[in-house]
């Protein structure tokens, strides 16, 4: 079924402005697939989301359970604050630890790769969009602060390694490449690519205004 207008292809100006794409696999032409991965049996085995990645909630990450995935490749360097590997630990979690900072994009591409008006199946959500993204952040680059008070996701960390500043955590978070984040109300963050490999995510989220380009 046709998508409205205000989800049909376009392209916005900007370093990370999203690209809404009919036919989202040719965005993948050059994208080597996980199950292409060389020589994937001799490296060490990652693990897939199963059912329990939906127990998931708030700050909490969610490791998957089985099978093989890629595993990191990145290169990380930490600062001399205690960095969290994955998830915030209970008792680093609390309200405003991490204030609100205006930094800029940087080296930061934001591609929408297929969008669903959720107003038109059978869940009748009006005026709300499910939409699949690629974002890809190079060394050094900064995916600035935003909310999912009113935009929950999930991303996917298909390659490098990614530090998460997160509102309600005392201490940095290390997301690898095979990890899973689940972005619900009351999270606020921001992220850096402080490795020297090239990060790779892919989001799913739930939008409402159509002219939100937060990350």
């Amino acid at each position: 079924m046709p998508i409205p207008n205000r989800f049909d292809s376009e392209r916005v100006s900007g370093p990370i402005a999203p690209v809404y794409r009919s036919e989202s696999e040719r965005a993948f032409q050059n994208e080597r697939s996980l199950d292409e991965s060389p020589d994937i049996s001799r490296r060490p085995s990652r693990l897939r989301p199963t059912q329990e990645t939906s127990r998931c909630s708030g700050i909490t990450h969610c490791r998957a359970r089985s099978g093989p995935a890629l595993p990191s490749l990145g290169v990380l360097t930490l600062s001399a604050q205690p960095v969290s590997a994955g998830e915030c630990p209970a008792d680093k979690i609390k309200p405003n630890a991490q204030q609100m900072v205006d930094y800029k994009p940087v080296g930061v591409t934001d591609v929408t790769l297929g969008a669903i008006d959720l107003g038109k199946q059978p869940a009748h959500i009006e005026g709300r969009e499910l939409r699949f993204r690629k974002l890809t952040i190079e060394p050094g680059g900064v995916v600035p602060w935003h909310s999912h008070d009113d935009r929950p996701a999930l991303i996917f960390v298909q390659q490098g390694q990614i530090v998460e500043h997160a509102s309600n955590c005392v201490d940095p978070i290390v997301h690898k490449a095979g990890d899973i984040r689940p972005e619900v109300s009351g999270t606020s963050h921001w992220w850096k690519n402080l490795g020297k490999e090239t990060v790779i995510l892919y989001v799913g989220d739930v939008r409402k205004d159509p002219h939100d380009h937060n990350m």
